[in-house]
C-alpha cells in the first residue's frame, strides 16, 4: 500500500470518530434542548443525528471495502475523535455553536480525506467525501442562520 493510501485510511478513521462524536453530541443537543426554539431545534437535531448514522455506516463500510478496519468503541472512537464534549445543561445557543465547531472540524477532516484521496486516484472515496462535505456545510449554513437571529 503506498504511502497516500494509508493516508486516505487514517483520514477516513478520523471522519468516522469524528462524525460519531458529533452524533453523539447532536443526540445529546436533542435529549436537553430547551427554550422557545424548543420544537425547531429539538427536530432539526433528529435529523441531523439520524443522517449521521447513515452516513457513518456508509463511511465505514468503506474502509472496509478498502481491505481495512473500521474504529470502533465508544473510548477509541473518543480518543480518535478528541471532540470536546457539551455540558448537558448548555443553553439552546450554546448547543448550536457547538455543534457549529463540530461540523467546522469535521469539513475541514473531509477536506482532508478528499485532498487524500485524490492524491491516491480513489476516486470512490473522493466523491463520498464531497457528498459528505455538501451535508456538512448545509448543515453549518442552518446553525449559523439560528445564531444570527
Amino acid at each position: 500500500m503506498s504511502n497516500e493510501s494509508d493516508q486516505v485510511i487514517d483520514a477516513l478513521r478520523k471522519v468516522v470518530a469524528d462524525s460519531y462524536a458529533l452524533m453523539g453530541q447532536t443526540h445529546l443537543c436533542h435529549w436537553n434542548v430547551r427554550g422557545p426554539s424548543f420544537f425547531a431545534l429539538h427536530m432539526a437535531f433528529e435529523e441531523q443525528y439520524t443522517e449521521l448514522f447513515t452516513a457513518i455506516d456508509e463511511i465505514a463500510e468503506r474502509l472496509r471495502a478498502l481491505g481495512k478496519l473500521a474504529p470502533g468503541g465508544l473510548s477509541n472512537l473518543a480518543a480518535l475523535a478528541g471532540t470536546p464534549e457539551l455540558n448537558e445543561d448548555a443553553s439552546a445557543t450554546e448547543m448550536v455553536k457547538h455543534l457549529c465547531s463540530l461540523n467546522k472540524n469535521l469539513v475541514k477532516d473531509l477536506n482532508t480525506a478528499r485532498e487524500w484521496a485524490g492524491s491516491a486516484g480513489d476516486n470512490q472515496t473522493e466523491d463520498l467525501m464531497i457528498a459528505r462535505l455538501q451535508v456538512h456545510e448545509k448543515t453549518l449554513w442552518m446553525l449559523q442562520s439560528f445564531l444570527e437571529g
